[in-house]
């Protein structure tokens, strides 16, 4: 894989879902040449649709001009075939969903089918896939998490196996940060890293609290908007505990009377929701309505604000440096 020059890097995704479609964007963007496929018909047909709508986003934001996106568009190619998307893939960016199984015979592919020198970038957030791939291609494989949206969110969360070539390492780390993100090189594999593992404590917390008829949806959301978010996005956590004074913290701590939750593996309010099929924005409900605008609408007021929002912190740290 070539080390500085993302033009000459042909990138194949494979799952064109979630993150799947959104990271060929973020390749693309980048100057990658990009296959993304997936045994779906129906979600690579509808990728094409999604791609276009988050790069149009970026275009209306002021973060990408027109004729980029055009060109990072024309530079995605789609194939139902994954003998096809990774025959000269320099880089394989796996993207299917956390499945061992699954995993496993994907991985299967891309040793069949893919060249040698590839490298091996797994989007995995709790799976330890190192057990999956085959022991040939452990030397060029890495998890290279993501979180959604990617071609906005700048963190990236990188591991490689115990063999992995110190080289693949430093080429995935050259190659996002000229991306423009923010990589995080850990030393193993952290189930949920750092960001998932405490977005996963305040889910436990929040679905608790509705569990036990404690709070709303809307008083939980408001709490964590106008009593944490503006802190935490500027701040960091533990830089904030500093501001407050670390004494508070340990008073805090000796003063607590409640037990906090630990995970069951289930929540009534969780399961009532989805057999209800309120699975979310796509599905029009999820703890909130989504019924009046089309999905594609939710998903691009929320991407232009997280745009703003972004904007707006990378100026509030210009002033703070100066």
């Amino acid at each position: 894989m070539p080390a500085t020059d993302p033009s000459a890097l042909n990138v194949a995704i494979l799952g064109a879902g979630t993150m799947g479609h959104a990271l060929s964007l973020v390749h693309a963007i980048g100057g990658c040449t990009v296959s993304l496929t997936d045994v779906d018909e129906e979600t690579l047909a509808r990728a094409e649709g999604r791609i276009a709508y988050a790069a149009g986003t970026l275009v209306e934001a002021g973060v990408l001009k027109q004729a980029d996106a055009e060109a990072a568009l024309e530079r995605i190619s789609r194939s139902r075939s994954m003998e096809t998307a990774v025959a000269s893939a320099d880089l394989v960016v796996d993207a299917v969903v956390e499945v061992e199984d699954v995993k496993r015979e994907l991985f299967l592919g891309i040793d069949r089918f893919a060249p040698p020198g590839a490298i091996i970038a797994s989007n995995t957030s709790y799976l330890d896939v190192f057990g999956l791939i085959p022991p040939n291609r452990l030397g060029r494989s890495i998890i290279a998490h993501w979180y959604s949206p990617p071609y906005i969110i700048d963190l990236v969360d990188v591991v490689p196996h115990d063999t992995t070539d110190p080289n693949v390492v430093a080429k995935v780390v050259e190659l996002y940060e000229g991306f423009g993100k923010t990589v995080l090189v850990f030393e193993q594999m952290i189930p949920g890293y750092i960001a998932n593992r405490l977005q996963s404590a305040m889910n436990l917390e929040c679905l608790r609290l509705l569990d036990e008829g404690l709070a709303t949806p809307q008083q939980i959301d408001l709490s964590v908007r106008k009593g944490l978010a503006g802190r935490l996005a500027i701040l960091g956590h533990l830089a904030k505990a500093d501001y407050t004074g670390l004494q508070m913290l340990r008073n805090g701590l000796a003063s607590r009377r409640y037990v906090p939750p630990e995970a069951t593996g289930s929540s009534e309010t969780l399961d009532r929701l989805i057999a209800e099929g309120k699975t979310g924005v796509s599905a029009g409900q999820g703890f909130f309505s989504y019924s009046e605008l089309p999905s594609e609408d939710y998903f691009r007021r929320r991407d232009l604000n997280l745009l703003r929002l972004s904007a707006a912190i990378d100026d509030i740290e210009r002033c703070t440096a100066v």
